[in-house]
């Protein structure tokens, strides 16, 4: 790492905040990724705050897990799951340790390493698809649940970083109802986003999923 501060690991203090305080404060911040094929850099665009065990729409909701053990501290690291079987979603871990909090990262763009990120997104109409969601932020990134637990201030050639970068004014930063989330935790306005990125994924509701009935 070089000694010009927007390419400096943010410290873990950054992260030891409350999740609401972390989340908006993240947005223009780079998270380096070292792939075995070399490295590929993101700007946070958009993302979203899960306070655990307060947070009816958070995997902590209901207490520590194996599958969530990571979103319990120290903060500063990585959470990352598995879900609808098919793709992985990477979160900032915030403190304090022993309390569930973490950041969802949702949405970014490539900055550095694209044609890394379009081999592992073939299908991407734009570089500004590339990583337009918290599934294709995954995707493009190679990131799975190998990577849960790994220390983001780290630096050096660490799997992933997140580094100063360059925040936005205060003025672009938007906020509203998270995507997807249903329940008590539908309304709480904490997905942040940088207004009018192109990079910014399409908020959509939640929309309950229909049980299967047998026939009679």
């Amino acid at each position: 790492m070089t000694d010009v501060p927007e390419r400096m690991p943010l410290h873990r203090d950054f992260f030891d905040r409350p999740v609401v305080e972390v989340a908006p404060d993240l947005l223009g911040r780079t998270l380096l990724r070292h792939t075995p094929d070399g490295p590929i850099e993101l700007r946070l665009t958009e993302v979203e705050a899960y306070d655990g065990e307060g947070d009816p729409g958070s995997h902590a909701y209901r207490g520590r897990t194996e599958r969530n053990a990571a979103m319990f501290g120290p903060p500063g690291h990585a959470y990352v799951y598995f879900i609808y079987g098919m793709w992985f979603s990477l979160n900032a871990v915030c403190g304090p340790e022993g309390r569930a909090s973490g950041v969802l990262l949702r949405a970014g763009e490539i900055i550095s390493g694209a044609h890394l990120a379009a081999a592992r997104r073939p299908k991407a109409r734009s570089a500004h698809e590339l990583a337009k969601g918290p599934a294709r932020l995954a995707t493009a990134l190679d990131i799975d649940r190998t990577l849960d637990g790994t220390d983001l201030c780290r630096g050096g050639n660490a799997p992933l970083t997140l580094l100063h970068g360059t925040p936005p004014t205060p003025d672009r930063v938007c906020h509203g109802p998270r995507t997807g989330v249903g329940g008590d935790g539908a309304h709480h306005p904490w997905r942040y986003w940088i207004d009018g990125d192109p990079t910014v994924s399409p908020y959509r509701r939640h929309v309950p999923r229909r049980r299967a009935t047998s026939a009679t």
